[in-house]
């Protein structure tokens, strides 16, 4: 096997350090000049030497998506750590133990039953936890409508209690995703900041003050002006961007760090297709920007030099993937044993689907970087 990458059994995953060194300072760089807290997301890549980046180099806030990342982190000298999903009162016990050990740890929930369920620990187990509202902002995936009275009094009943901190206000953008380009990407990041500012505004008419309003998704990041009206921000997936970023106008195609190494194990030049031993497994199911283009396909395909090649992924199966030629009179420059580099679709899931990443720095290896699995 040669090319430039033979050292390395496929499928496997690319990161890209140069590219990740320039999109971590690029957003740093960002919260600085517009004077907010930074605390980015770590669940896209899970990597500590990326999470280091992502600060500089140092140790900083960060955002977490599952208990275990929570953990890893923890343990590597991450003390300042926000989960950002709803909480799950049967974690309580496990989550108690890591809150012991750190400076803070920020939950979020939505709803009085968990609020409960937390009291009701706390006081039989003399820990104080703190806490973040969720706020819907439009996704209405998860949060309190804050235009609701009962979410006035979630939140004035978080402020009363004994047994908690009530932190702040927190609310993620993710309908931005459903976006067609920056203008409409860029009125989610107002809408995101506009209903949190709102939302505190009305608890301060209760007397709670000081909340702080925690904001982000990595397009509304990208393209906001400003992010007057917020205290904190959490974008993740900039660090390496993807095909469906690149697709909203969210990036450049050129700025995606991560890449699905992968190699030919089938070729149909008379069909104008080929097989990839990148499947489901390698690339996830997550399908492109299909509200911009219905037949996005999983990834962009391209060479090893990483240049766009005239090849669609149309099909996955568990490790297989299905490639058509767009131009089928070059079917047959493509043979088995080739080696194909794909933008994925999501590079979150993507990333999740690997056990290490092969770290590359102009066109070499130069690391491995193991993040941290499980929930």
């Amino acid at each position: 096997m040669t090319g430039i990458f033979a050292p390395i059994s496929t499928p496997a995953l690319l990161v890209d350090k140069g590219i990740v060194e320039r999109n971590t300072r690029t957003m740093r760089e960002k919260a600085i000049g517009n004077n907010v807290q930074f605390r980015p997301h770590v669940k896209t890549h899970k990597a500590i030497e990326i999470a280091r980046l992502q600060h500089g180099g140092a140790i900083g806030p960060i955002t977490v998506s599952t208990l275990a990342e929570a953990e890893f982190f923890a343990e590597s000298g991450f003390t300042d750590i926000t989960w950002a999903v709803p909480f799950a009162a049967e974690k309580l016990e496990r989550t108690a133990s890591l809150a012991r050990g750190v400076q803070k740890l920020n939950l979020l929930i939505d709803s009085a039953s968990t609020l409960s369920a937390i009291e009701e620990f706390a006081e039989s187990n003399d820990v104080k936890f703190d806490l973040y509202l969720e706020t819907d902002c439009g996704y209405h995936r998860s949060g309190v409508n804050p235009e609701a009275p009962e979410s006035v009094a979630l939140a004035v009943r978080m402020a009363g209690s004994r047994h908690v901190r009530f932190g702040g206000l927190l609310t993620h953008g993710g309908h931005s995703y459903h976006a067609v380009n920056r203008t409409e990407i860029e009125a989610v990041a107002l809408q995101e900041i506009a209903v949190v500012r709102r939302f505190r505004a009305r608890l301060e008419e209760e007397g709670i003050r000081s909340l702080m309003r925690s904001v982000g998704s990595t397009p509304t990041c990208v393209v906001a002006r400003n992010f007057e009206g917020a205290d904190e921000i959490r974008p993740g997936n900039y660090v390496f961007f993807d095909a469906f970023q690149a697709a909203i106008g969210t990036c450049e195609v050129g700025d995606c760090a991560a890449t699905v190494l992968t190699s030919i194990i089938g070729s149909y030049p008379g069909e104008g297709r080929l097989i990839i031993d990148a499947g489901a497994l390698a690339l996830s199911k997550d399908v492109g920007a299909t509200h911009l283009d219905p037949e996005a396909g999983y990834g962009i395909v391209c060479n090893e030099r990483l240049e766009p090649l005239p090849l669609k992924i149309y099909a996955l199966s568990q490790e297989h993937g299905q490639l058509r030629l767009s131009q089928p009179d070059k079917a047959g420059k493509f043979r088995v044993g080739d080696r194909l580099r794909i933008i994925p679709n999501h590079s979150c899931l993507t990333a999740a689907m690997f056990d290490r990443y092969h770290v590359i720095e102009a066109g070499a290896i130069v690391d491995e970087w193991k993040p941290a699995r499980g929930w």
